[in-house]
Protein backbone atom coordinates (compact mmCIF):
# COMPACT_ATOMS: atom_id res chain seq x y z
CA UNK A 1 0.00 0.00 0.00
CA UNK A 2 1.14 3.55 -0.77
CA UNK A 3 0.30 6.55 1.42
CA UNK A 4 0.68 10.05 0.03
CA UNK A 5 1.05 12.76 2.66
CA UNK A 6 0.09 16.30 1.68
CA UNK A 7 1.81 18.46 4.26
CA UNK A 8 4.99 17.54 6.13
CA UNK A 9 4.14 19.09 9.51
CA UNK A 10 3.59 17.54 12.91
CA UNK A 11 0.26 15.90 12.06
CA UNK A 12 1.63 14.27 8.90
CA UNK A 13 4.59 12.93 10.85
CA UNK A 14 2.08 11.41 13.26
CA UNK A 15 0.28 9.69 10.39
CA UNK A 16 3.63 8.43 9.07
CA UNK A 17 4.33 6.88 12.47
CA UNK A 18 0.93 5.18 12.42
CA UNK A 19 1.61 3.76 8.95
CA UNK A 20 4.27 1.53 10.48
CA UNK A 21 1.62 -0.04 12.74
CA UNK A 22 -0.82 -1.14 10.02
CA UNK A 23 0.49 -4.68 9.75
CA UNK A 24 1.55 -4.53 6.12
CA UNK A 25 4.28 -2.96 4.04
CA UNK A 26 3.61 0.74 3.48
CA UNK A 27 5.38 3.04 1.03
CA UNK A 28 5.28 6.72 1.95
CA UNK A 29 5.47 9.80 -0.24
CA UNK A 30 5.28 13.41 1.05
CA UNK A 31 4.67 16.84 -0.48
CA UNK A 32 5.18 20.25 1.12
CA UNK A 33 6.47 23.57 -0.28
CA UNK A 34 7.94 24.50 3.13
CA UNK A 35 11.66 23.53 3.19
CA UNK A 36 11.86 23.62 7.00
CA UNK A 37 8.87 21.33 7.46
CA UNK A 38 10.20 18.96 4.81
CA UNK A 39 13.64 18.86 6.42
CA UNK A 40 12.13 17.89 9.77
CA UNK A 41 10.01 15.20 8.15
CA UNK A 42 12.94 13.68 6.25
CA UNK A 43 15.10 13.74 9.36
CA UNK A 44 12.53 11.49 11.05
CA UNK A 45 11.70 9.47 7.92
CA UNK A 46 14.81 9.45 5.74
CA UNK A 47 14.55 8.18 2.20
CA UNK A 48 10.86 8.97 1.70
CA UNK A 49 10.29 10.39 -1.81
CA UNK A 50 9.56 14.09 -1.38
CA UNK A 51 7.96 16.77 -3.56
CA UNK A 52 7.41 20.51 -3.34
CA UNK A 53 3.80 20.27 -4.50
CA UNK A 54 1.00 17.73 -4.31
CA UNK A 55 0.25 17.65 -8.03
CA UNK A 56 3.76 16.51 -8.90
CA UNK A 57 3.59 13.81 -6.23
CA UNK A 58 0.23 12.45 -7.36
CA UNK A 59 1.12 12.60 -11.05
CA UNK A 60 4.49 10.88 -10.61
CA UNK A 61 2.97 7.38 -10.88
CA UNK A 62 -0.35 5.77 -11.85
CA UNK A 63 -2.84 5.20 -9.00
CA UNK A 64 -3.40 1.81 -7.44
CA UNK A 65 -6.76 0.69 -6.03
CA UNK A 66 -5.66 0.92 -2.40
CA UNK A 67 -3.65 4.17 -2.51
CA UNK A 68 -4.44 6.58 0.34
CA UNK A 69 -3.88 10.34 0.28
CA UNK A 70 -3.79 12.06 3.67
CA UNK A 71 -4.45 15.81 3.75
CA UNK A 72 -2.56 17.22 6.73
CA UNK A 73 -2.82 20.94 6.01
CA UNK A 74 -4.74 23.66 7.93
CA UNK A 75 -8.50 23.88 7.22
CA UNK A 76 -8.28 26.70 4.65
CA UNK A 77 -6.07 24.39 2.56
CA UNK A 78 -8.23 21.24 2.74
CA UNK A 79 -10.38 21.59 -0.35
CA UNK A 80 -7.83 21.75 -3.17
CA UNK A 81 -5.60 18.84 -2.05
CA UNK A 82 -8.64 16.71 -1.23
CA UNK A 83 -10.01 17.25 -4.74
CA UNK A 84 -6.56 16.58 -6.22
CA UNK A 85 -6.31 13.31 -4.35
CA UNK A 86 -9.77 12.10 -5.37
CA UNK A 87 -9.37 13.22 -8.97
CA UNK A 88 -6.08 11.31 -9.13
CA UNK A 89 -8.04 8.11 -8.45
CA UNK A 90 -7.06 7.65 -4.80
CA UNK A 91 -8.88 7.41 -1.48
CA UNK A 92 -8.55 10.56 0.66
CA UNK A 93 -8.39 10.90 4.44
CA UNK A 94 -8.67 14.58 5.39
CA UNK A 95 -7.77 16.15 8.70
CA UNK A 96 -10.52 17.69 10.78
CA UNK A 97 -12.50 19.84 10.34
CA UNK A 98 -13.35 18.35 6.97
CA UNK A 99 -13.85 21.70 5.24
CA UNK A 100 -14.34 25.42 5.79
CA UNK A 101 -18.07 25.33 5.02
CA UNK A 102 -20.85 23.12 3.70
CA UNK A 103 -20.19 24.11 0.09
CA UNK A 104 -16.63 22.83 0.25
CA UNK A 105 -17.77 19.60 1.91
CA UNK A 106 -20.30 19.04 -0.88
CA UNK A 107 -17.61 19.54 -3.53
CA UNK A 108 -15.47 16.93 -1.79
CA UNK A 109 -18.34 14.45 -1.61
CA UNK A 110 -19.22 14.98 -5.26
CA UNK A 111 -15.60 14.35 -6.26
CA UNK A 112 -15.48 11.17 -4.17
CA UNK A 113 -18.65 9.85 -5.80
CA UNK A 114 -17.38 10.67 -9.27
CA UNK A 115 -14.05 8.96 -8.59
CA UNK A 116 -15.61 5.97 -6.83
CA UNK A 117 -13.23 6.51 -3.93
CA UNK A 118 -13.56 6.90 -0.16
CA UNK A 119 -13.56 10.33 1.47
CA UNK A 120 -12.78 10.14 5.18
CA UNK A 121 -12.29 12.59 8.05
CA UNK A 122 -9.93 12.44 11.03
CA UNK A 123 -12.70 13.38 13.48
CA UNK A 124 -12.67 9.75 14.68
CA UNK A 125 -9.63 9.99 16.96
CA UNK A 126 -11.57 8.98 20.07
CA UNK A 127 -13.71 6.30 18.45
CA UNK A 128 -12.58 2.82 19.39
CA UNK A 129 -11.07 3.73 22.78
CA UNK A 130 -11.72 0.92 25.22
CA UNK A 131 -13.79 2.98 27.66
CA UNK A 132 -15.92 4.49 24.88
CA UNK A 133 -16.61 1.04 23.44
CA UNK A 134 -17.68 -0.08 26.92
CA UNK A 135 -20.18 2.77 27.12
CA UNK A 136 -21.56 1.80 23.69
CA UNK A 137 -22.08 -1.73 24.96
CA UNK A 138 -23.95 -0.43 28.01
CA UNK A 139 -26.23 1.70 25.82
CA UNK A 140 -26.93 -1.12 23.40
CA UNK A 141 -27.58 -3.64 26.18
CA UNK A 142 -30.74 -1.77 27.12
CA UNK A 143 -29.85 -1.54 30.80
CA UNK A 144 -30.33 2.25 30.77
CA UNK A 145 -33.91 1.84 29.56
CA UNK A 146 -35.26 4.49 27.20
CA UNK A 147 -32.64 7.21 26.73
CA UNK A 148 -34.08 10.69 27.00
CA UNK A 149 -31.32 13.13 28.04
CA UNK A 150 -27.60 13.69 27.38
CA UNK A 151 -25.24 16.16 29.04
CA UNK A 152 -22.11 16.73 26.95
CA UNK A 153 -20.07 19.52 28.57
CA UNK A 154 -16.31 20.04 28.40
CA UNK A 155 -15.06 23.39 29.72
CA UNK A 156 -11.37 24.20 30.01
CA UNK A 157 -10.30 27.49 31.61
CA UNK A 158 -7.35 28.19 29.29
CA UNK A 159 -6.61 25.80 26.42
CA UNK A 160 -7.00 27.90 23.27
CA UNK A 161 -5.34 26.60 20.12
CA UNK A 162 -3.04 29.34 18.88
CA UNK A 163 -2.52 30.82 22.36
CA UNK A 164 -2.06 28.36 25.24
CA UNK A 165 -1.80 25.35 22.89
CA UNK A 166 0.34 25.36 19.75
CA UNK A 167 1.02 29.05 20.28
CA UNK A 168 2.96 29.36 17.01
CA UNK A 169 -0.07 28.24 14.97
CA UNK A 170 -1.87 31.58 14.96
CA UNK A 171 -4.06 30.51 12.05
CA UNK A 172 -6.35 28.85 14.62
CA UNK A 173 -7.45 32.36 15.68
CA UNK A 174 -8.39 33.61 12.21
CA UNK A 175 -11.79 32.43 10.99
CA UNK A 176 -10.74 33.00 7.38
CA UNK A 177 -8.08 30.30 7.84
CA UNK A 178 -9.57 28.02 10.50
CA UNK A 179 -13.26 28.26 9.64
CA UNK A 180 -14.11 28.91 13.29
CA UNK A 181 -12.91 28.43 16.83
CA UNK A 182 -13.39 25.70 19.40
CA UNK A 183 -16.42 24.33 17.55
CA UNK A 184 -14.31 23.65 14.45
CA UNK A 185 -11.35 22.49 16.55
CA UNK A 186 -13.00 20.16 19.10
CA UNK A 187 -16.56 20.01 17.78
CA UNK A 188 -15.70 17.36 15.15
CA UNK A 189 -14.63 14.98 17.92
CA UNK A 190 -17.71 15.71 20.05
CA UNK A 191 -20.08 15.15 17.14
CA UNK A 192 -18.34 11.97 15.99
CA UNK A 193 -18.60 10.53 19.51
CA UNK A 194 -22.24 11.55 20.06
CA UNK A 195 -23.23 9.98 16.75
CA UNK A 196 -21.23 6.85 17.51
CA UNK A 197 -23.06 6.45 20.82
CA UNK A 198 -26.63 7.26 19.74
CA UNK A 199 -26.77 6.81 15.94
CA UNK A 200 -29.37 9.57 15.35
CA UNK A 201 -31.32 9.76 12.10
CA UNK A 202 -31.96 13.50 12.44
CA UNK A 203 -30.39 16.22 14.58
CA UNK A 204 -32.05 19.52 15.38
CA UNK A 205 -29.87 22.31 16.79
CA UNK A 206 -31.53 25.26 18.54
CA UNK A 207 -30.55 28.11 20.83
CA UNK A 208 -26.88 27.94 19.88
CA UNK A 209 -24.53 30.68 21.08
CA UNK A 210 -20.87 31.63 20.65
CA UNK A 211 -18.67 33.34 23.23
CA UNK A 212 -15.17 34.79 23.33
CA UNK A 213 -14.06 35.51 26.90
CA UNK A 214 -11.31 38.13 27.10
CA UNK A 215 -7.95 37.57 28.83
CA UNK A 216 -4.81 39.62 29.44
CA UNK A 217 -2.84 37.49 26.98
CA UNK A 218 -5.18 37.82 24.01
CA UNK A 219 -2.89 38.52 21.03
CA UNK A 220 -2.98 42.02 19.57
CA UNK A 221 -0.61 41.28 16.71
CA UNK A 222 -2.85 38.86 14.81
CA UNK A 223 -6.48 38.54 13.79
CA UNK A 224 -8.46 36.88 16.57
CA UNK A 225 -12.13 36.56 15.64
CA UNK A 226 -13.11 32.99 16.60
CA UNK A 227 -15.22 31.68 19.44
CA UNK A 228 -13.61 29.98 22.41
CA UNK A 229 -16.86 28.98 24.13
CA UNK A 230 -19.91 27.49 22.43
CA UNK A 231 -23.16 25.89 23.45
CA UNK A 232 -26.42 24.58 22.00
CA UNK A 233 -29.47 22.50 22.68
CA UNK A 234 -29.76 19.54 20.35
CA UNK A 235 -32.51 17.02 19.77
CA UNK A 236 -31.59 13.60 18.42
CA UNK A 237 -34.32 11.50 16.85
CA UNK A 238 -34.25 7.91 15.66
CA UNK A 239 -31.37 5.50 16.04
CA UNK A 240 -30.70 3.98 19.45
CA UNK A 241 -33.50 5.95 21.12
CA UNK A 242 -36.14 4.83 18.62
CA UNK A 243 -39.14 7.15 18.33
CA UNK A 244 -38.34 8.93 21.60
CA UNK A 245 -36.45 12.23 21.09
CA UNK A 246 -33.24 12.69 23.08
CA UNK A 247 -32.46 16.15 24.43
CA UNK A 248 -28.74 16.97 24.37
CA UNK A 249 -27.21 19.80 26.40
CA UNK A 250 -23.96 20.61 24.59
CA UNK A 251 -21.18 22.94 25.66
CA UNK A 252 -17.49 23.18 24.78
CA UNK A 253 -14.98 25.80 25.96
CA UNK A 254 -11.26 26.32 25.48
CA UNK A 255 -11.53 29.51 27.54
CA UNK A 256 -13.99 30.37 30.29
CA UNK A 257 -14.14 32.50 33.41
CA UNK A 258 -16.59 30.00 34.84
CA UNK A 259 -15.88 26.68 36.47
CA UNK A 260 -13.61 24.30 34.59
CA UNK A 261 -15.22 20.90 34.45
CA UNK A 262 -16.19 17.95 32.29
CA UNK A 263 -19.53 16.21 32.56
CA UNK A 264 -20.67 13.68 30.00
CA UNK A 265 -23.68 11.64 31.04
CA UNK A 266 -26.39 9.71 29.24
CA UNK A 267 -29.65 9.27 31.17
CA UNK A 268 -32.34 6.69 30.63
CA UNK A 269 -35.50 5.56 32.36
CA UNK A 270 -33.69 2.76 34.21
CA UNK A 271 -30.21 4.15 34.71
CA UNK A 272 -27.43 6.47 33.59
CA UNK A 273 -23.81 6.22 32.51
CA UNK A 274 -21.15 8.89 32.97
CA UNK A 275 -17.58 8.96 31.76
CA UNK A 276 -14.91 11.17 30.17
CA UNK A 277 -14.87 10.36 26.44
CA UNK A 278 -11.55 12.10 25.80
CA UNK A 279 -9.59 10.63 28.73
CA UNK A 280 -9.42 6.85 28.96
CA UNK A 281 -7.64 7.07 32.31
CA UNK A 282 -10.92 8.10 33.94
CA UNK A 283 -13.46 5.49 35.11
CA UNK A 284 -16.90 4.71 33.73
CA UNK A 285 -19.78 4.76 36.22
CA UNK A 286 -23.34 3.51 35.95
CA UNK A 287 -26.11 4.66 38.29
CA UNK A 288 -29.41 2.86 38.81
CA UNK A 289 -32.11 2.16 41.34
CA UNK A 290 -31.90 -0.76 43.77
CA UNK A 291 -34.73 -1.18 46.26
CA UNK A 292 -35.61 2.49 46.02
CA UNK A 293 -32.04 3.69 46.54
CA UNK A 294 -29.58 5.19 44.06
CA UNK A 295 -26.61 2.88 43.45
CA UNK A 296 -23.42 3.89 41.63
CA UNK A 297 -20.98 1.28 40.37
CA UNK A 298 -17.68 1.54 38.52
CA UNK A 299 -17.70 -0.49 35.32
CA UNK A 300 -14.79 -2.88 34.65
CA UNK A 301 -12.93 -1.94 31.49
CA UNK A 302 -11.20 -4.21 28.96
CA UNK A 303 -7.49 -3.86 28.21
CA UNK A 304 -6.39 -0.81 26.28
CA UNK A 305 -5.92 -0.99 22.54
CA UNK A 306 -2.32 -0.87 21.27
CA UNK A 307 -3.30 2.17 19.20
CA UNK A 308 -3.29 5.76 20.44
CA UNK A 309 -5.88 8.41 19.67
CA UNK A 310 -3.51 9.80 17.06
CA UNK A 311 -3.37 6.39 15.36
CA UNK A 312 -7.12 5.92 15.06
CA UNK A 313 -7.94 8.00 11.96
CA UNK A 314 -5.53 6.10 9.71
CA UNK A 315 -6.13 2.75 11.42
CA UNK A 316 -9.91 3.04 10.93
CA UNK A 317 -9.59 4.35 7.37
CA UNK A 318 -7.09 1.63 6.42
CA UNK A 319 -9.56 -1.00 7.61
CA UNK A 320 -12.30 0.62 5.54
CA UNK A 321 -10.12 0.60 2.43
CA UNK A 322 -9.36 -3.07 3.06
CA UNK A 323 -13.09 -3.85 3.32
CA UNK A 324 -12.95 -4.70 7.03
CA UNK A 325 -15.31 -3.69 9.83
CA UNK A 326 -14.37 -0.09 10.56
CA UNK A 327 -15.11 2.91 12.75
CA UNK A 328 -14.15 5.30 9.94
CA UNK A 329 -16.42 8.21 9.04
CA UNK A 330 -16.59 8.22 5.25
CA UNK A 331 -18.63 9.69 2.41
CA UNK A 332 -22.13 10.87 3.30
CA UNK A 333 -21.61 10.16 7.00
CA UNK A 334 -18.48 12.32 7.17
CA UNK A 335 -20.27 15.17 5.40
CA UNK A 336 -23.42 14.75 7.54
CA UNK A 337 -21.32 15.12 10.67
CA UNK A 338 -19.80 18.28 9.23
CA UNK A 339 -23.27 19.62 8.40
CA UNK A 340 -24.27 18.98 12.03
CA UNK A 341 -21.23 20.99 13.15
CA UNK A 342 -22.08 23.84 10.78
CA UNK A 343 -25.68 23.88 12.00
CA UNK A 344 -24.40 25.10 15.38
CA UNK A 345 -22.97 28.17 13.66
CA UNK A 346 -26.17 28.50 11.64
CA UNK A 347 -28.35 28.47 14.73
CA UNK A 348 -26.09 30.94 16.52
CA UNK A 349 -26.07 33.40 13.61
CA UNK A 350 -29.76 33.23 12.69
CA UNK A 351 -31.44 32.46 15.99
CA UNK A 352 -33.35 29.73 14.17
CA UNK A 353 -33.28 25.97 14.66
CA UNK A 354 -31.33 23.92 12.13
CA UNK A 355 -32.23 20.37 11.07
CA UNK A 356 -29.73 17.86 9.68
CA UNK A 357 -30.61 14.41 8.32
CA UNK A 358 -28.01 11.71 8.90
CA UNK A 359 -27.34 8.88 6.46
CA UNK A 360 -27.43 5.43 8.09
CA UNK A 361 -24.22 3.60 8.85
CA UNK A 362 -23.40 1.07 6.16
CA UNK A 363 -21.99 -1.51 8.53
CA UNK A 364 -22.08 -2.47 12.19
CA UNK A 365 -19.95 -0.18 14.31
CA UNK A 366 -19.52 2.62 11.79
CA UNK A 367 -20.80 6.05 12.72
Amino acid sequence: MRIYLIGAGVISRTHAETAAKLGEEIELRVADPNPAAMAEFLEQFPGVPSYTNASDMLNAEPPQDDDIVIVGTPPFAHLEPTLLGLQSGRHVLCEKPLAMNNEEAELMLEAARKAGKLLGCCSVRFKGMHHNETVKQIIRSGQLGDIYHVTWVNKWARSRSGIEYQANSRWFLDSARSGGGVMMDWGPYDIAMMHDMLQPETVEVAGAWLGKPETAVDPADTKFDVETHVGAMMTFRGGISGPRPVSVHYERASCTHGDEYVKVEIEGTRGSVKWTPFDSRQPVYIRFDRDGQVVEEEVPLPPRSPYTIMDHPLVHFHRKVRGLSSLANVGDRAVDHFRHLQSVYGSASTGQSQLTSIHPADEEGQA
